[in-house]
């Protein structure tokens, strides 16, 4: 039986054994054809991870935000003729918060075995170093742009957190990191937990947890910074005016 591997990538600039274990690597070495997010830092990373073929004999599908559903047929043809494929995202896992999960759905509809690798996946990390609540989480990708739609969805996340008491993980495009923070202190109340997570796994990883009233005395240096934001509304206590 064919089979659809999900293989992570590093967060960053990192050594591959740092991060990646040798099972991972191993098989990502063997494959001979991939469904990749951007073909020029996929052909980097296997570079990296060391092909029992030459990259240039390497065949690489790309899937991303681009990609039309009328294409999807293609990316699964390799599957059909009883090929193991590999799926590499730009980072971390893909699937989430990264293409994939249509491939691994169209996989399934055909009986073709989807194996999901093991390696870094910044909500998790995240998640698990920020000291709030892991048994109720809910990720939400990336918040609206727009200033006043960004609010009410914050107003939103807050209230369904306390409401749930469950952590809500969001991400941003770095150079809008920081608007978004400026957001987060100024709409969530006080007492609200807010984890900033950025650069995981890399030399320069920051993972702080601190109450919004903390936040407002401090600002962090997030810009164009990978980053994954959390919050925990505390029970009781209305939005800040």
């Amino acid at each position: 039986m064919p089979t659809l591997y999900l293989i992570p990538c590093p967060l960053g600039l990192t050594p591959l054994d740092h991060v990646l274990p040798e099972e991972t690597r191993r098989i990502a070495a063997g494959l001979a054809t991939f469904v990749v997010e951007n073909a020029k830092s996929a052909r980097a990373f296997l570079k990296q991870v060391g092909t029992a073929l030459p990259l240039q004999q390497l065949t690489l599908l790309e899937l991303n935000e681009h990609t039309r559903a009328n294409e999807m047929a293609a990316l699964l043809a390799p599957l059909l003729a009883g090929e193991d494929v590999g799926v590499i995202s730009e980072a971390g896992c893909p699937a989430i918060a990264d293409p994939g999960a249509e491939l691994a759905r169209l996989a399934h509809q055909h009986g073709i075995r989807v194996r999901p690798l093991v390696g870094p996946s910044s909500i998790l990390l995240a998640l698990m170093g920020s000291g709030l609540v892991g048994q109720r989480f809910a990720f939400h990708g990336y918040l609206p742009a727009k200033p006043e739609e960004r609010v009410q969805a914050l107003r939103e996340l807050e209230a369904r957190s306390r409401r749930e008491d469950a952590a809500q993980a969001f991400i941003e495009t770095p150079y809008r990191n920081d608007a978004l923070f400026d957001a987060l202190v100024a709409t969530c109340h006080e007492n609200t937990l807010l984890t900033l997570a950025c650069d995981l796994t890399l030399g320069s990883e920051t993972l702080v947890t601190r109450r919004v009233s903390d936040w407002r005395k401090s600002r962090p240096e997030i810009h164009r910074r990978p980053c994954v934001f959390l919050l925990q509304a505390l029970g009781g206590g209305g939005r800040n005016k």
